[in-house]
């Protein structure tokens, strides 16, 4: 086929003036071959008509360089083809003629030896029948013994080898039935997984819903308390007079100023905190003092008493 499509190539070059006219030629004879296997008038029915069947397929009087380039490429291709298939008939007819022989001589001595099929028992045509079926199975053409034990043996490799295959198979598919096994066991556990998750999620969503409404519920409170301290801090600001140009700086200045008042102010503080313990009448605070200098005096002679008598028992 491959070398045929070479042949049929359309950009085959074409051929040049001095060949031209035996292209032509070559190619109305294989035209004329055509029409005359055709059966056509010039076909067995002699040569007289064969003038009018060229004419009708012949290629005219100014045929293009490239049809008749393609046309003879593809004559060539098919009278080699032709050729072809006449050696490959002419095989098949010799092997046709030969079998014919062989089948002769074969009926030929059947027949002398009482073995013709007409002649043979129904038990010996029926076994007859049974070996050239086993004969057809094994693709046996003869009926030698060594055939029939070469076919046997071939048969048996290739029970063997059926064999083989089916055990392979047998356990590929035991292989596949364990794995098949373990991926059902494992598809139910994971089935019963799923379950477990689903319930478990479906309580923990159930008592994440209540925290949540708990939460929710205190946040409630919460943002109504917020929102009431908001509105007392709110008025306090009104109160005090709080404007929005008080800033942080301002505060920061203000608590500044307050310490340094403090400051300033705390010995006056506490000498005013000692005067706390006075009467608020210059006559009631002339005897407070009095009596401070007598519980001071009374104290003066105690402890010169507890001092004597200390000198006096170190001296005994």
């Amino acid at each position: 086929m491959d070398h045929a499509a070479e042949h049929l190539d359309p950009t085959t070059p074409a051929p040049s003036s001095a060949s031209s006219s035996a292209a032509v030629a070559e190619v109305n004879a294989w035209l004329a071959s055509l029409a005359a296997e055709a059966g056509g008038p010039g076909g067995a029915g002699g040569r007289g008509g064969g003038g009018g069947a060229v004419a009708e397929l012949s290629l005219g009087s100014d045929p293009t360089p490239r049809g008749v380039a393609y046309l003879r490429a593809l004559a060539s291709a098919s009278q080699a083809r032709s050729r072809a298939a006449g050696i490959a008939a002419a095989g098949l007819r010799a092997q046709a003629a030969e079998y014919r022989a062989e089948a002769a001589r074969l009926r030929e001595a059947l027949e002398r030896a009482g073995l013709a099929r007409d002649a043979l028992p129904p038990p010996a045509a029926a076994a007859a029948r049974a070996v050239a079926a086993v004969a057809n199975l094994l693709a046996i053409r003869d009926t030698e013994m060594s055939s029939f034990v070469v076919a046997s043996a071939d048969l048996s490799l290739r029970r063997a080898e059926v064999e083989e295959k089916r055990d392979k198979v047998h356990k590929e598919s035991k292989a596949l039935l364990d794995y098949t096994r373990k991926a059902i066991n494992k598809l139910t556990e994971l089935k019963k997984m799923l379950e477990k998750f689903k319930n478990d999620v479906e309580k923990q969503q159930v008592d994440q819903m209540a925290d949540w409404q708990t939460k929710l519920v205190m946040m409630d409170s919460k943002e109504r308390q917020y929102i009431l301290q908001v509105s007392n801090y709110k008025a306090m600001l009104n109160r005090v007079g709080y404007t929005p140009e008080i800033n942080h700086g301002v505060l920061m200045e203000m608590a500044e100023h307050k310490k340094d008042l403090e400051r300033k102010t705390k010995p006056i503080a506490d000498t005013l905190r000692s005067y706390q313990d006075l009467p608020p009448d210059k006559a009631l605070a002339a005897l407070a003092i009095e009596d401070k200098k007598r519980q001071y005096a009374a104290a003066e002679k105690y402890l010169e008493d507890v001092l004597q008598s200390a000198l006096t028992t170190t001296g005994l």
